[in-house]
Parts: structure tokens; C-alpha cells; sequence
């Protein structure tokens, strides 16, 4: 995915710092490789994404964010940002290792 930084206000630092998880990890999880997905229950006046990774410091983060456009840059917004749970640590780490047993 592209883009050119990250979206930051007081409205949203808040919410994502809620749960925990600062505001480097949060941007860390998107300098690796997350899987990335439509968020379609809470997508009513914009896109909306789920993000799920690893942050640099190995930690299972899950980031709901949407997409805004200023001028030429992309710059992603985070709405919300959580660890995973343990069963979602689970399905994550066997989607990564179906993924890797496949190559």
C-alpha cells in the first residue's frame, strides 16, 4: 500500500491510545507487511480499512483506519487501534504460516 504519512489530530490520538498501543507502534505496523481489508459493518460515510500485523517491537496490533487525501499526498487516518486477543493472535499467526507453507 502507498502512502505518504499519517493523519494525526487530537481526536484521533485519543481513541487509538485508549487500548494501550502508542502512536509509533501504531505507524510501525504499516513499515511491515499487515493484511489489510475493508472494514464493511463500520463503513457508512467513508472507507474504512482493518489492519493486522506485527508492530517493529513484535507486538499483534489491530488498526481500523481510513484513507485522506491532501493535495498529491495519501496519508492514512487511524480510527482505532488495539492489541489482538489471544484467538486472534492465533488465526493470524496460522493465516501467516498457510501463507508461508504455500511458497
Amino acid at each position: 500500500m502507498q502512502f505518504d504519512g499519517f493523519d494525526w489530530d487530537r481526536g484521533n490520538c485519543d481513541k487509538c491510545q485508549k487500548h494501550g498501543a502508542s502512536l509509533a507502534e501504531i505507524e510501525s505496523l504499516f513499515s511491515g507487511a499487515p493484511f489489510v481489508g475493508p472494514d464493511m459493518e463500520h463503513s457508512t460515510a467513508e472507507t474504512r480499512f482493518r489492519a493486522v500485523g506485527l508492530t517493529l517491537q513484535g507486538r499483534h496490533i489491530f488498526v481500523v483506519f481510513t484513507l485522506r487525501h491532501r493535495g498529491r499526498e495519501t496519508l492514512i487516518r487511524p480510527l482505532s487501534a488495539r492489541y489482538m486477543h489471544k484467538k486472534e493472535v492465533e488465526a493470524y499467526e496460522n493465516q501467516i504460516s498457510h501463507l508461508q507453507d504455500r511458497r
